[in-house]
């Protein structure tokens, strides 16, 4: 089956089915489809195949598939509706023996911004397992061992276990206090005295510390994957809280025969060497520790499925909230809209108003005239007729002088 292009540096250049790219069955057990995983990573690795670029291509599209089937959640919305319905939760493992320098410190940088970044096992380490040229070294049950190891190399140890020990179960964890980045490996020994790698946990930051651990207590316990949905919470960081217990992964192996078991710390940094310090203990000294672990695996499970529910129940408030904010908005801007209305109508209501339109028309009486002024200027008895009646006073009074004068002369 194949589909469209997908996006992504990392991506394929043409998906095709999962189950079909690992030669797998879609009923096949998750042990199946991660040894075949395993057979074909190592089969197409870069480290082993630089001069062709097809097998890259090839180890790419292993890697997408993989990620898919190795993901129950993701199994199963791939199963019910295709890629799309698992594109946006997409994670890809990030080879730094392939990175080069500059992305290698690209990498690094947002792996210190704290964006979660998937890395791949060298594939050096991995055929030196499967080939059993490896060194282990002896990890007695009850001590501890520190060390330093190199970047993309591992450090191999043997705990060997009786039948006592085993039964009450084993753990083993690895911490760093430089909060180093680091995996922890299980490795199966197989029919041809190699090791073929089984299980691996992601060290991760708690505190000053960074650690990792393998509870084998004959109880399911899970283990925490950071990158799960984090292109989601990216995209809704409202989601996020809700997602939080979705990286819940279960363990593949809970518990352990007796027999000797072969554990590596791989050092993860992307440039220096990763400080460690990696410790075997038996659970018979910590039944009620063991107790606790389990009720609280227990009480997280129940917490996930109380979540997913209520992730449904606040979608739904959140949505009517903003649908009632929206409509408390529309309504105030409504409300203030018709109390201005009704306080410009009150101010209406003023002398301030008649005598503004008296100013306003004696204002544009330059090119208009004011009713009663031709009348005025054309009724007898008016400034013109004053000025005749003036002229007329004085002429009399005039006269008046002259003949008076005359009579004197005379």
């Amino acid at each position: 089956m194949r589909s469209k292009k997908m996006e992504g540096p990392s991506a394929p250049t043409i998906r095709r089915d999962p189950y079909e790219v690992l030669c797998v069955s879609k009923d096949s057990t998750d042990q199946e489809i991660k040894t075949a995983y395993r057979k074909l990573a190592l089969k197409y690795h870069p480290d082993k195949n630089g001069s062709n670029p097809e097998a890259s291509e090839l180890f790419k599209e292993v890697a997408y598939s993989y990620s898919i089937l190795s993901d129950p959640e993701k199994r199963r919305q791939y199963d019910s509706a295709g890629f799309e319905a698992v594109e946006d939760s997409m994670d890809m493992e990030i080879d730094l023996s392939n990175l080069g320098t500059v992305n290698t410190m690209f990498a690094a940088l947002f792996s210190k911004l704290g964006v979660p970044i998937k890395t791949t096992i060298s594939a050096n380490v991995l055929e030196e397992a499967l080939n059993g040229t490896v060194t282990v070294r002896p990890l007695p049950i009850g001590t501890s061992v520190s060390g330093k190891v190199d970047k993309q190399c591992a450090h191999f140890f043997g705990i060997t276990i009786n039948e006592q020990q085993a039964e009450a179960g084993i753990v083993v964890r690895v911490t760093s206090t430089a909060q180093s980045k680091f995996k922890l490996l299980y490795f199966e020994q197989d029919a041809n005295g190699g090791y073929g790698l089984a299980l691996q946990e992601d060290s991760e930051k708690t505190g000053k510390v960074t650690s990792a651990g393998m509870y084998f207590l004959h109880f399911q316990v899970y283990r925490m994957d950071s990158t799960v949905n984090a292109l989601a919470i990216a995209k809704d960081p409202e989601s996020a809280f809700f997602k939080r217990l979705e990286g819940l992964q279960p363990c593949e192996v809970s518990e352990l025969k007796a027999g000797t078991h072969i554990f590596a710390v791989y050092g993860d940094n992307f440039f220096k060497t990763a400080s460690y310090t990696i410790e075997a203990l038996c659970a018979k000294s910590y039944e009620d520790t063991s107790e606790k672990l389990k009720d609280i695996e227990a009480q997280i499970l129940r917490k996930r499925n109380e979540l997913r529910q209520f992730e449904t129940e606040y979608r739904k408030a959140l949505a009517r909230f903003q649908e009632v904010t929206n409509r408390y908005s529309q309504e105030k801007q409504s409300v203030d809209e018709l109390l201005k209305q009704r306080d410009s109508i009150h101010a209406a209501f003023t002398v301030a108003r008649a005598l503004i339109a008296v100013n306003s028309n004696s204002t544009n009486g330059s090119t208009s005239k004011v009713p009663g002024e031709d009348f005025k200027a054309e009724s007898p008895g008016e400034d013109g007729g004053s000025d005749g009646k003036d002229k007329s006073a004085k002429k009399r009074w005039f006269n008046l002088n002259l003949k008076g004068s005359d009579k004197k002369l005379g």
